[in-house]
Order: structure tokens, then sequence, then C-alpha cells
């Protein structure tokens, strides 16, 4: 895997990460009841979202580790996701 490959891997994880850590705990303008003018009542209540990066940093770094050490090890390459059979057998690759 070289290092682009890696930090691109890293980039989409942290995303996919972000997106499930979002919506945990989130409280709107309206479940507070306090709508400041001018913002919908489904606004968020707090401002929370460098708490919320930080342990998306954390999480993702961790499933990030998984995922190269999977990779790296090859217990899983991209031979045993080809479920159409169109991958030649690796003793034909040269």
């Amino acid at each position: 895997m070289s290092i682009t490959a890696a930090l691109v891997m890293f980039a989409v994880t942290w995303f996919m990460t972000f997106f499930v850590v979002l919506p945990l705990r989130f409280k709107s303008q309206g479940d507070e009841g306090v709508i400041v003018p001018g913002t919908p009542a489904s606004a968020p209540a707090g401002f929370v979202v460098k708490r919320k990066a930080w342990i998306t940093t954390i999480a993702a770094t961790v499933i990030w580790v998984i995922l190269c050490s999977i990779i790296l090890s090859g217990k899983i390459t991209v031979r045993d996701l080809d479920i159409m059979g169109r991958m030649p057998p690796a003793t034909t690759l040269n």
C-alpha cells in the first residue's frame, strides 16, 4: 500500500465515521425550547462540531489501523472480493 493510498483510505474512513458520529446526542433548538430568530427549529442547539471531530479522529484512526493491518497482512485480497470470478488465478499472473 502506498502512502497516497493510505492517506486516501484515512480520509474516506474519517468522513464516513464523521457522518456516523454527527447525529449522536444531537439536540435541536426545538428540543431545547429556545429558537434563535431566523433559524429553523431543527437547527443544532449547541455548536459541538469540535468535540465530534475529535471523537471522529480517534475512532477513524482505530478503524484505519485495523483496515491497514488487514490489507498489509494479505488476509483479505482483491481476489477474495471477486464474486463474479473475472480475475485470473494468482498463479497465472506474471
